[in-house]
């Protein structure tokens, strides 16, 4: 017999409402907010802790409990909800009926794992829009790049907009997040090449070889990337457009550059 809450003022619904609105909350507490059933699941594939798994018996199937229960580590809590109660608490109007609380990471770039030669990195400064972070998970999931690094985050990674925009990317991807100046001297370090992507004194990028250790570098539409990723690159490139605008989505900007990488690679 699981614990059961059926009443909106429960302290455990407060806190998950919390950890949903409050970056504040998240870094405070060391907690977020996972829901679906996949998201769930890619989370402890990719390591993550669950505190508590909150379930809904009237959407949820009996096998997808067991399976949960299967994968989950042993301590975690498994708390049945009253359909009211999911209601309040869902963040998605379409979704399994499992939310789970669980432990944020570190992130730091000290952290990352990357193979020496060919450590083949994205990252993107600074940007503000959760949908735009999780497209760029969702194309460095798809290209099985070795790390994702956000430079200057406005946001924190454990936003719920950024879990269900990167239909938990976020958890496939080994990430870290630093400042401009921290993450450049990370790669110096390393003897990583550095592309930024920047229209002004800038090469197109197709005409150069990404097959060694490679961090390709995105920006803001708005913005672009900050002067210093300018003065750092090993080389500017550049997307070559034919239309009126000279900008695009970063999130595409950054597909397009990471599978040429992945293409001169042979999808390794």
């Amino acid at each position: 017999m699981h614990k059961q809450i059926s009443s909106l003022q429960n302290p455990l619904v407060k806190q998950l409402l919390q950890l949903q609105e409050k970056s504040r909350e998240r870094k405070k507490s060391g907690l977020f907010v996972i829901e679906g059933q996949r998201e769930i699941e890619l989370a402890l594939k990719g390591g993550y802790f669950l505190k508590t798994v909150l379930f809904c018996s009237d959407i949820i199937a009996e096998e997808s409990l067991f399976r949960l229960k299967e994968q989950a580590n042993s301590e975690a809590d498994f708390i049945e909800i009253s359909s009211e109660v999911y209601q309040k608490v869902a963040y998605r109007t379409t979704t399994e009926g499992f939310l789970a609380i669980a432990e944020t990471k570190e992130l730091s770039l000290q952290e990352l794992e990357l193979p020496s030669e060919t450590a083949l990195i994205l990252i993107a400064e600074a940007p503000e829009k959760p949908g735009n972070i999780g497209a760029i998970l969702r194309t460095a999931d798809a290209a099985h790049v070795d790390a994702v690094i956000i430079a200057n985050p406005k946001t924190d990674f454990y936003n719920p907009n950024i879990i269900r925009s990167s239909v938990g990317c976020l958890f496939t991807n080994q990430l870290a997040t630093g400042t401009t100046t921290e993450i450049i001297a990370f790669l110096k370090e390393r003897n990583i090449n550095i592309y930024s992507a920047i229209l002004q004194e800038s090469v197109p990028y197709h005409t150069l070889d990404y097959t060694t250790a490679t961090a390709i570098i995105v920006g803001t539409e708005s913005t672009g990337l900050s002067q210093e990723w300018r003065d750092a690159a090993t080389q500017n490139i550049h997307i070559p457009m034919q239309g009126e605008i000279d900008s695009m989505n970063v999130s595409v900007a950054a597909g397009i550059l990471i599978f040429e990488a992945k293409r001169q690679r042979d999808f390794n």
